[in-house]
């Protein structure tokens, strides 16, 4: 008999949504009832529009700004394996959502809540430990880097993308944590698989049209257009002997600017993105989020690139650590690394590899069976 599950999300960009839908789907194949909550929608009228309004805006423009608030409420005070030395990141915002996901779950009755936002974690958090109505909390870690935010130890288990992300939630909060990988749709996974005797796809033959033996790289800006020197970049591989590809999500100001520079191709929101990864060569990435998890999947090598401020630059840098792929740390290091990447050969061999590597549990079996 089918588990009805509660899934508790966050439309602060694309990612943590994405997942929360991968994994809902995933679950009501299993024969399971879903629903999906989006903790702005339990603030106050406008309170939720507004406060991704404001973080939209400081990430965009005062990303020194959203650095500070990330080192004070995110990042680790003293040792992170030392418990005696840690505590939850708590704060207003969950204390005001705290009863009102209460009142949800005293409504719906799920046998389990499942986090794929950080504050998210928090709440359910609360909740769990305060006992009462609350089901077994599950918490999907969609950060390549954990930061403090996610651990909460009311929490049951957390699925987290490796080992050493899991190995962090156990030491930190004693509670139990399992390594699932990404949850990206299948779409990007089936991209990855070449299919010698296919049509080409109509992105194959815009960037043959474009240039043969140009290599066609994407670079990401994630839903909001977000990132440091976007056109810099794109100028930089179009002049080098690529074809920039720049992912400007729904930034129609980025897509504008973007699209007037010689030998790019500015793109918004793309419906079929497996599509055009499987015609690329590779990513250049500031965030390490979804973007990069999905090229992961479909067998795109990633080079970390100018991340943004706070959780972007320590996922890139914990991605580059795995093993899964490179951090260019200037210009040169970035077109030596596509250089070796970008065409085939050992060293794209082995990124690809190691990019499909990581995709190793369906996460929607843990969160079943929890």
């Amino acid at each position: 008999m089918g588990r009805r599950i509660l899934i508790v999300s966050a439309s602060m960009g694309a990612g943590h949504d994405a997942v929360a839908a991968e994994l809902a789907e995933r679950l009501r194949s299993g024969g399971h009832l879903t629903a999906c909550v989006d903790l702005l929608d339990l603030l106050p009228p406008g309170a939720g529009r507004g406060l991704r309004a404001v973080y939209r805006t400081t990430l965009r423009r005062c990303p020194w700004a959203y650095g500070a608030v990330y080192s004070a409420f995110f990042r680790d005070r003293g040792d992170p394996g030392d418990r005696n030395n840690w505590a939850p990141g708590t704060g207003p915002l969950a204390a005001v959502l705290e009863p009102r996901l209460r009142n949800v779950v005293e409504r719906w009755r799920p046998d389990a809540l499942v986090s794929t936002f950080h504050q998210a974690a928090q709440v359910t958090g609360r909740l769990r430990s305060r006992g009462g109505v609350c089901p077994p909390s599950t918490v999907v870690v969609t950060d390549f880097a954990v930061h403090r935010q996610w651990l909460h130890p009311g929490n049951d288990l957390h699925l987290c993308l490796t080992r050493a992300a899991a190995a962090r939630v156990r030491a930190t909060t004693g509670r139990q944590a399992e390594v699932c990988g990404p949850i990206v749709p299948p779409g990007f996974v089936a991209a990855g698989h070449e299919n010698p005797g296919g049509r080409p796809s109509r992105w194959a033959r815009e960037f043959a049209r474009r240039g043969s033996g140009r290599p066609p790289v994407l670079i990401s800006a994630g839903a909001w257009g977000v990132g440091h020197g976007l056109t810099d970049t794109a100028l930089l591989l179009a002049g080098s002997g690529h074809i920039p590809v720049l992912l400007c999500g729904r930034d129609e100001q980025l897509r504008d600017r973007a699209a007037r520079l010689p030998g790019v191709l500015a793109l918004g929101w793309v419906e079929d993105l497996p599509d055009l990864m499987a015609a690329s060569s590779a990513l250049v990435d500031n965030a390490a989020g979804q973007t990069a998890q999905q090229a992961l999947a479909a067998g795109v090598p990633v080079v970390g690139y100018r991340p943004i401020t706070g959780h972007g630059a320590e996922g890139v840098s914990e991605m580059a650590a795995a093993g899964l792929t490179e951090h260019a740390a200037d210009e040169i290091a970035l077109l030596r690394s596509l250089d070796r990447l970008v065409r085939p050969g050992p060293d794209r061999d082995r990124r690809v590899a190691a990019g499909r590597a990581v995709f190793t549990v369906d996460a929607a079996g843990l969160v079943a069976c929890s």
